[in-house]
């Protein structure tokens, strides 16, 4: 039967390819599950054999335990280079995409409140 290793939505695709070149450096078999044409399926890598499971966490929690480390220490550098993005250069960037996402959210907010006075 198979099993359910690791989910794939909302994952970068940088990491989605290391998590594939890992299992099959490994000889560990496995497929791919999409979201489906609605996005409403489960997007996942699952694992043809259940015994090969205990070996393919221990190698995925090693992996991301290591890439952890490895953004965690991009995104300092980063932010010590001036690099990451501030609400003041997202806003300088592209002011009108902030504003109309500012007038969004006071409107959501006037209907929310208007409501109750």
């Amino acid at each position: 039967m198979a099993t359910l290793l690791f989910r794939l939505r909302n994952v970068p695709e940088d990491e989605a390819n290391d998590v594939r070149d890992l299992l099959a450096e490994h000889d560990i078999a496995f497929y791919e599950t999409t979201a489906g044409n609605w996005g409403i399926s489960l997007p996942a890598i699952w694992l043809h054999h259940d015994e090969d499971y205990p070996r393919a966490r221990q190698l995925l929690d090693e992996y991301q335990h290591e890439r952890s480390i490895r953004v965690r220490e991009q995104y300092l550098a980063d932010k010590a280079a001036g690099r990451t993005d501030t609400t003041l250069r997202i806003l300088a960037r592209e002011p009108l995409k902030v504003i109309a996402y500012l007038g969004l959210v006071l409107i959501i907010l006037y209907i929310s409140i208007s409501i109750f006075y």
